[in-house]
Formats: structure tokens, C-alpha cells, sequence
């Protein structure tokens, strides 16, 4: 005899079993999430490879929203532009920067925000901007790419100049100057001797010389004391020329009277004095010339001239 199957309690176990699986699909696609959010534009300027819709938005590593769309920008074609859903009450500040970040080996990218001082004004859409604008910054593989680009393309100029610099006249020259300094390198070992003697005789003269800093420290002091003496001894000196020139000049000034009545009364005098004085040197001079020509005449006087003819 087979048993009674109760088909009421079988259909109520599926049509339960369905709805937990549709509450479980729709929970699992964020059905009752009842978060609200505010839309916001980012431009990149590279590949947005591995990012797709509803990709996560994070900030500083906590989520805060998705990737609504992704499209290229209207009005650049170079630019993707991408629509990005951040729950409001998020601090998203004009200096905050959206990043493009790969997560681990899987290729999967997401939006990164980063920044966002706390002085900083919250973003607000400008005059014809649909929704807030997002800065962004490349990612760290196009800050690495950019930065292998620019290495290679030194080394390329490295490469280009060693090979300028390296061309046959150059080698020529280089080759010429290492035989040079092979040849005085050859000298220098030949001077040896005088090397050393040089040096020694330097360390000689540096030690003559730190005697001698060592006598000057010694000196110095009794030195220094001498010439102060002498600056004493000269500041009295001075001193005493000083009051001696006062004294001379008081002398001078009191004999002055003295001295211009001497002046007015002996000057006629002395002028009548040496004009007499020339006189009697011219008839001694005469009297003299007549001796010498009459030796006699001293005694018996002068001699006559004779008589010319008629007299």
C-alpha cells in the first residue's frame, strides 16, 4: 500500500524555498541597500583596463561607493570619463585625487581617493559642470612607466654621447694621454727619492714652524707689555712736545713787540752799515792791487805818471 504524499506541505516548502532565494539574490545584489549617494565625473588620461561598472570606490581603503559608468569624455576623446556613485556625507574636498589601483594578481582595477585636507572646501560642481569634477593622478604603473620611459630615454642620450665622445680621433687622444700618463708616472717613480726628501724637508720646516708659533706664544706677552710701555712712553713725549710748543709759542707771542722795534729801528741802520762796509771793501781791494803792483809805493808812495809830451 504506498503512502499518502501531502502535496500542500510540498508546494509551501518550494514556494518558501523560492522566496528565500529571490530575498537571497536580491540582497546579494544590494536590493535593500539604502544608502544614499552623490554622483560625481573623474577624467582619466589613461587606460582604465581592468576597471568596470560597479567596481568598488574607495577612500583611504574603506569603501565608499561604485563605478556607475564608464564612457570616453564628449569633449576629449583622450580622456575616459567616469561616473562615480560616493555615499553621501563622504568628504570628498577639491584637493582629493582619484587614483586608478589594481588589486593584487587578478587585473581587477579600482577607484581609489586619496587627499582631502581638512581645510580644504568640499567639491561643488562649477558653473556648466553637470556633476562635481574629481581630480585625478596616474596610477603607480603609468608613475612607473613614465619613469622606465624617461630612464630609457637617458640612457639612449647616455649611450648616444659615449659613443660621440668615443669616436677614433677621441680614442686616439685618450690613447695618447694614458702612454703620457704612463710616462710620467714612470718620472714620478724615478723622483722618488726627491719626493721623500721634499716631503721630509716639509716636515722639517713644519715642525721649525710650530717652534716657532710656540716661541711667539712664549714672547708674545712680554712683547705685547714692551710696546705698550713704548706707546706710554711716546704719549708723554707728546705730552711734553705739547706743553713745550705752548711754552715756545707764549714766548714767541710776548717777544713780538720787542722784536718789530727792533726791526723798524736797526733796519735803516743796518742798510747804511753794509753799504759802508762794500765801500771800504772796494778801497781795500783797490789799495791791495796797488801793492801788488807797486810794492814800494808803501814807503816812498805813489809814483807820478810820467809827462806826456808837451806837459
Amino acid at each position: 500500500m504506498e503512502p499518502k504524499v501531502n502535496y500542500l506541505v510540498v508546494g509551501l516548502f518550494v514556494v518558501l524555498l523560492g522566496a528565500l532565494l529571490v530575498t537571497v539574490v536580491l540582497w546579494l545584489g544590494k536590493g535593500f541597500d539604502q544608502n544614499t549617494y552623490d554622483r560625481y565625473f573623474a577624467y582619466m588620461e589613461e587606460s582604465v583596463a581592468g576597471l568596470s561598472v560597479d567596481a568598488s570606490v574607495k577612500y583611504r581603503g574603506v569603501e565608499v561607493g561604485r563605478v556607475k559608468e564608464i564612457a570616453l569624455n564628449p569633449g576629449n576623446p583622450e580622456q575616459v570619463q567616469l561616473t562615480l556613485d560616493i555615499i553621501r556625507g563622504t568628504p570628498i574636498k577639491e584637493d582629493t585625487l582619484a587614483i586608478l589601483d589594481v588589486q593584487g594578481l587578478t587585473g581587477l582595477a579600482i577607484v581609489d581617493l586619496t587627499g582631502g585636507s581638512r581645510a580644504s572646501p568640499p567639491l561643488e560642481a562649477h558653473a556648466g559642470e553637470r556633476y562635481p569634477v574629481i581630480q585625478t593622478s596616474p596610477s603607480l604603473l603609468v608613475r612607473f612607466d613614465r619613469a622606465a620611459t624617461r630612464l630609457l630615454t637617458n640612457l639612449n642620450r647616455v649611450t648616444v654621447n659615449i659613443d660621440t665622445l668615443l669616436d677614433e680621433r677621441n680614442r686616439m687622444a685618450l690613447s695618447q694621454l694614458l702612454k703620457d700618463m704612463s710616462g710620467l708616472t714612470q718620472i714620478l717613480a724615478a723622483k722618488k727619492n726627491l719626493f721623500d726628501k721634499g716631503i721630509s724637508d716639509a716636515a722639517k720646516t713644519m715642525e721649525n714652524l710650530v717652534q716657532t708659533t710656540h716661541t711667539l706664544n712664549e714672547e708674545m706677552p712680554l712683547l705685547i707689555e714692551r710696546i705698550y710701555g713704548s706707546a706710554e712712553a711716546l704719549e708723554i713725549m707728546a705730552q711734553k712736545i705739547g706743553r713745550t710748543s705752548i711754552s715756545v709759542g707764549s714766548v714767541v707771542e710776548n717777544t713780538k713787540p720787542d722784536i718789530e722795534r727792533f726791526s723798524q729801528l736797526t733796519l735803516n741802520e743796518m742798510s747804511m752799515l753794509v753799504a759802508e762796509l762794500r765801500q771800504l771793501t772796494a778801497s781795500l781791494q783797490r789799495s791791495a792791487q796797488q801793492l801788488e803792483r807797486e810794492p814800494n809805493s808803501l814807503i816812498f808812495g805813489r809814483t807820478s805818471p810820467p809827462l806826456g809830451p808837451g806837459e
